[in-house]
């Protein structure tokens, strides 16, 4: 079960890393994002997609960039993050 969770968790570490980069240096292509992040471009090529799937990021002929959404979702996750640790320390 715990390897589940540190699954997931380590794929939306990924997906973040990414946002971050499209939020900082947008319009950026997948060759960049994967020489910055250190992930291969078909992880970088899902993140995108699913990043683009939760309308945080568009396409463009220069590459992705960020949606204002995203900047949004990026200034909530530290407190959603908080949020989430709590309820299960409360469960545990």
């Amino acid at each position: 079960m715990l390897s589940k969770l540190e699954q997931e968790i380590e794929l939306i570490v990924r997906h973040t890393t990414i946002l971050k980069f499209v939020i900082e240096q947008g319009p950026i292509g997948i060759m960049k994002l994967s020489e910055l992040s250190g992930h291969p471009q078909h992880k970088v090529r899902y993140s995108l997609r699913i990043l683009e799937q939760q309308n945080l990021i568009k396409p463009s002929s220069q590459g992705a960039i960020a949606t204002l959404k995203a900047k949004k979702f990026m200034r909530m996750l530290p407190e959603k993050i908080k949020q989430l640790s709590e309820k299960l320390e409360k469960e545990i």
